[in-house]
């Protein structure tokens, strides 16, 4: 197991969980929705998620993270997961009324800190197989993502070969492979991430990553 350093590139894939598409009433994508987030927004284990004064709504999102650990473009499946040296857990922060007034994702989840990370990188051997593993999200002890990796519509395989076809894979790249149900802004009511807070991210044979949460300071 290692630390993960800042990475050079964040892809991540939007929509990638079939409860999600369901929760959000949206069609499965017949391909991967990718989008970045820039590398500032990465943080590490207990380092705290800031709440921006420009958004009232931001969210929650578990996902598993792939470290690459090879390079590479245009790789096929079957090779793809040789490019991978292990896995993570990510918390893809977003804030949804900047999302959805933008009509794009990257201002929304870039904010710094906004890429919880870790806690540590584990190899692929150690963890075996990636199909089918339990990831959850807990806010202040309660569970509020349920889901499995065998939920994904795009396994990891296919996002990192897909990927790669429109971009040269680089050491260290981190790639977010989708988040399941449960996210805030699709809960009645809404829930959202408050100063105080303390949120989770729980992946089987991966480990957790916690982040506490807090305001921007205010000017003036």
């Amino acid at each position: 197991m290692t630390r993960l350093r800042r990475p050079g590139k964040i892809i991540c894939v939007g929509l990638n969980y079939r409860d999600h598409a369901r929760e959000t009433e949206l069609a499965v994508p017949d391909q991967p929705v990718l989008f970045a987030k820039w590398p500032t927004s990465v943080i590490g284990p207990g380092e705290p998620i800031v709440i921006p004064t420009s958004s009232t709504q931001v969210d929650f999102e578990a996902e598993l993270g792939l470290v690459i650990g090879r390079g590479g473009r245009d790789l096929c499946r079957d090779e793809a997961l040789e490019h991978v040296a292990g896995v993570t857990c990510v918390n893809d922060v977003s804030a949804r009324d900047l999302q959805f007034a933008d009509g794009q994702w990257t201002r929304s989840k870039s904010f710094d800190s906004f890429c919880p990370v870790g806690p540590t990188v584990v190899p692929l051997e150690a963890v075996g197989s990636l199909d089918d593993l339990r990831i959850r999200c807990i806010l202040n002890g309660s569970v509020v993502q349920e889901s499995s990796t065998s939920q994904m519509i795009f396994d990891a395989a296919d996002i990192v070969a897909y990927a790669s076809q429109s971009l040269t894979l680089e050491p260290g790249d981190l790639i977010a492979t989708g988040t399941p149900a449960g996210v805030g802004f699709k809960r009645t009511p809404p829930l959202y991430l408050r100063a105080g807070d303390l949120v989770t991210v729980d992946i089987e044979g991966i480990g957790e990553l916690s982040n506490p949460v807090k305001e921007a300071a205010r000017e003036g």
